[in-house]
């Protein structure tokens, strides 16, 4: 009989992988990137002292009656131009990206992609 791992599970242990090599700094903090299966989740994070510095989530109410759908590639990057402006108002521009486990395509990438365009650097 085959075993076979589940994708949360193949997820979590490349999580954890890349958090070997990945940290945030107060100079330069971590966009730690989370989806679900109906929201997405987005924290700029300060490793250091295990803060959380900004955050934003399809979730809230002022980004929610902006979208249609709160899980896909428009609320994605909608999200992730909440977030860079965000972090630009609380005066950070340098991050280190965190996908999460998750492939760099699609949702992650447009989010990444708009949190570029808002003012982050990474």
């Amino acid at each position: 009989m085959i075993k076979k791992a589940c994708k949360a599970d193949i997820r979590r242990n490349k999580h954890r992988r890349l958090r070997h090599h990945l940290s945030g700094t107060a100079q330069c903090p971590r966009l730690a990137v989370f989806r679900s299966d109906k929201h997405m989740y987005a924290q700029i994070i300060d490793d250091t002292v295990g803060k959380t510095l900004v955050s934003a989530s399809t979730l809230q109410k002022d980004v929610k009656a902006e979208l249609e759908h709160t899980n896909d590639v428009k609320a994605a990057a909608y999200l992730g131009t909440v977030i860079g402006k965000k972090a630009v108002e609380a005066g950070i521009s340098q991050v280190v990206f965190d996908r999460g486990g998750f492939i760099y395509h699609g949702k992650v990438k447009a989010l990444a992609d708009a949190a570029r365009e808002a003012g982050l650097d990474f």
